[in-house]
């Protein structure tokens, strides 16, 4: 299968020498945090208001890094960050979890799950309860990169860049996982120039729950599958193709459910797409400039405000934020500005629940950066110094 784009994916502009951020301190005897009382992904198209109720007390933040690498974490961060000045506090280090460089959360919010991204691949299961890892299955490939949770909550679909396939593993009514239940890898098409293989880097169900789609930097290609919910297999129904080296990397939908946006790696653009429900295609429209300068750049992640206005690009190389204006119901992007990340290599983004804050995880400088985004114009504006957290290429706030 191949390691080499494993290794430049997992290194691309190698580690800088402050990499090593200030560890979390030890965390065996810190308290659980409390679970979180709204849900941990917006609802389709909720919109932040300021009439809204906002929650009260510190939130939960679990932080991703790889433990095998140098100056990386003990596992994964245990943190607190505070919604409405967005300040991060260290709480400690959930250890005995490898590598764990992506992190999702079920639907019920009492299980966390984490990929394992190393030759041999796995996926890990925590219960936030107690903090007891309940076990680690298997992915069938190499270097798994991404992972997502079925919204029925019973499916745990997972990304292995290393091997480019992608696999199902069931979730039992504790939030522990079986064993794998289905291992699809991308044969064709051919990969895209200069790529040595297959290389799948997300997967997750389209937000109508009718499809499950894939994103593969490899073959340049948007796989679409249907998922039997009941044998835990996948069915390929469509592939949608970018021009070729493009090399995707990460799909966003708009809270319509009709556009979603690409970042594409490789050849520093971005794309709408149009999706159709009913067959789960995907029509990938012309590419469109990241707003960055001339040097190299990676796009990292898209994401979409609750209410649909803006979207914002991670960018690794350039270190900032690109800031779209969404029009025209989703179907079209117009570039505002670019903003500094305020850190190194950002290499994902979330929202808090409430869209009203987002993070910034930057891999070379090993840290977390918060932003408080306005609701009626997008702009995002610095909340604080960034959070230490060694090779930061997670943040997950709940």
């Amino acid at each position: 299968m191949g390691s080499g784009g494993w290794s430049r994916r997992r290194f691309v502009g190698a580690l800088a020498g402050g990499a090593a951020a200030a560890a979390l301190p030890a965390c065996d005897d810190a308290p659980a945090p409390a679970s979180p009382t709204t849900p941990a992904v917006p609802e389709s198209g909720a919109s932040p208001s300021g009439g809204a109720r906002r929650p009260s007390g510190p939130r939960p933040l679990y932080l991703g890094t790889y433990t095998s690498a140098e100056g990386g974490g003990k596992g994964i961060g245990l943190a607190t960050y505070d919604a409405a000045t967005g300040r991060i506090t260290g709480t400690g280090t959930l250890t005995g979890v490898d590598d764990p460089s992506y992190l999702a959360i079920h639907p019920d919010r009492h299980t966390l799950y984490a990929v394992n991204e190393r030759e041999d691949g796995a996926v890990t299961a925590v219960r936030l309860s107690d903090r007891k890892v309940l076990g680690s299955r298997s992915t069938g490939g190499a270097a798994p990169c991404h992972l997502s949770v079925h919204p029925g909550g019973r499916w745990l679909l997972s990304a292995d860049y290393g091997s480019g396939s992608v696999a199902v593993h069931p979730i039992d009514g504790s939030g522990a996982l079986g064993e794998r239940t289905d291992l699809v890898r991308h044969t064709r098409p051919a990969p895209g120039p200069g790529q040595d293989g297959p290389h799948a880097h997300q997967i997750f169900t389209s937000p109508d729950g009718r499809h499950v789609l894939a994103v593969d930097l490899g073959t340049d290609t948007v796989y679409t599958y249907r998922l039997d919910e009941k044998a835990g297999t996948l069915t390929e129904a469509a592939q949608a193709r970018t021009r070729p080296g493009a090399g995707p990397r990460h799909l966003t939908f708009h809270p319509g459910g009709r556009y979603a946006y690409l970042a594409n790696e490789v050849d520093n653009t971005v794309a709408v797409c149009s999706y159709d429900p009913a067959s789960g295609r995907v029509t990938v429209g012309e590419p469109q400039s990241t707003g960055t300068g001339p040097g190299t750049n990676y796009p990292a992640q898209f994401l979409v405000t609750p209410n649909g206005r803006h979207a914002f690009l991670a960018n690794r190389g350039d270190n900032s934020l690109t800031r779209y204006a969404v029009e025209e119901d989703g179907a079209r992007l117009r570039l505002l500005e670019t903003v500094p990340v305020g850190g190194d290599f950002p290499r994902q983004i979330a929202f808090s629940p409430e869209g009203t804050l987002l993070f910034a995880a930057n891999q070379k400088s090993g840290t977390v950066t918060v932003f408080r985004v306005d609701e009626t114009s997008g702009a995002l504006r610095r909340a604080g110094e960034p959070f230490p957290s060694p090779v930061a290429v997670c943040a997950l706030p709940l």
